[in-house]
């Protein structure tokens, strides 16, 4: 019966995966035949699914891509995933890679001293046990 189970399931699953990709597809549709901004987000909004979803399903995807490509406010095309960054981007990235460093140098020179105290507490904790005969050689 296990196996019968598994494989209910299984269709149960592709029965799922089938029907939300209809929904997808048709918001797709009805968004683009309105003239609406179409974008992975709102896709998911309007489909109801999440967008990492969205972008593990590669015909949707190219569906996506095919579509008109809106103007941004300025009148130039939007920027594709695969652009490169800005200048001042990449700048502002740089610059709180740097920040994080530091702040990770300072986080690992804490961690260091905290544990070289635990050390020299438990290197203390040891000798006393030794010398009152409490130590592991006595057991």
């Amino acid at each position: 019966m296990p196996a019968d189970r598994a494989t209910r399931l299984a269709q149960l699953a592709r029965a799922r995966h089938e029907q939300t990709l209809q929904r997808a597809h048709a918001a797709l549709t009805t968004m683009a035949s309105n003239g609406d901004t179409i974008t992975v987000s709102l896709l998911a909004s309007k489909a109801g699914v999440s967008r990492s979803w969205i972008y593990t399903q590669p015909e949707l995807r190219d569906q996506i891509k095919q579509l008109p490509r809106p103007m941004a406010r300025t009148g130039a095309p939007r920027r594709e995933a695969g652009d490169p960054a800005s200048e001042e981007s990449l700048r502002r990235r740089l610059a709180l890679a740097h920040q994080r460093i530091a702040e990770l140098r300072d986080e690992n020179q804490q961690l260091r001293q905290s544990l070289a105290h635990a050390h020299g507490q438990r290197r203390a904790t040891d000798g006393t046990l030794k010398r009152n005969g409490d130590g592991e050689g006595s057991r």
